[in-house]
């Protein structure tokens, strides 16, 4: 087990709240950049929202992470993606696929307790 397992569930909820909290205030770094970079934008934290709890609706999980529906952040913020951006895109993507799936999941399980293990998709689902 390394020390992220180790990390107190209370203490990586308070730092994925200001992670959300820092993409609220940067509109200007849009998710397809996000997405070329790091493999993972907000609808991506999103949906791990809705992994780890399922009785939550996609369409609240991104008004959590948006701080307003997702309509209308698209419409103020994001802007038309270039053919580089898709490019960048779509290679990050293809480096995702490479990750190790069983060893991320029994890395999850080992983690969290048996009786709710999250189960982890590819970003953007």
């Amino acid at each position: 087990m390394d020390e992220l397992d180790q990390l107190d569930d209370a203490v990586a909820a308070k730092a994925f709240r200001s992670v959300v909290r820092h993409l609220r205030h940067r509109a200007d770094a849009q998710n397809i950049d996000l997405m070329g970079l790091a493999g993972f934008c907000r609808n991506c934290l999103a949906d791990w929202i809705v992994e780890a709890d399922p009785s939550i609706a996609r369409d609240d999980a991104r008004r959590i992470v948006y701080g307003m529906p997702f309509a209308e952040w698209k419409a103020r913020h994001q802007g038309e993606a270039t053919p580089d951006q898709v490019a960048r895109m779509e290679a990050s993507l293809k480096r995702n696929a490479a990750l190790d799936q069983a060893a991320l999941d029994e890395a999850l399980d080992e983690s969290f307790p048996a009786s709710d293990p999250p189960s982890m998709t590819e970003p953007g689902r």
